[in-house]
């Protein structure tokens, strides 16, 4: 006989020696990255009806998790003069 799943249950785990933290819980699975609130979160209800393989397919187009860090986007081409550091104001 098992035990029914009545609270929320956290483990940690690496993945590619990354730190993530899984949670069950009677409703879903959630995945996140240590650190951080956002995180993959699997529905039993969209498990049992197949929804699961369009979710994956949209977050996996989106790159979550993704292996390396996210880039800041590059600077656009136009001249821009050279940047001086600025020195504190003075107070009177």
């Amino acid at each position: 006989m098992t035990t029914p799943l009545e609270k929320t249950l956290k483990r940690e785990l690496r993945i590619n020696g990354r730190p993530f933290t899984v949670a069950i819980s009677p409703e879903s699975l959630k995945l996140t990255l240590n650190g951080k609130r956002k995180g993959f979160e699997l529905k039993w209800t969209d498990l049992v009806s197949g929804e699961v393989a369009l979710a994956v397919a949209l977050n996996a187009s989106v790159g979550k998790f993704s292996a390396t860090p996210e880039r800041a986007a590059a600077p656009d081409s136009s001249p821009k003069g050279p940047t001086r550091a600025r020195s504190p104001r003075r107070r009177a």
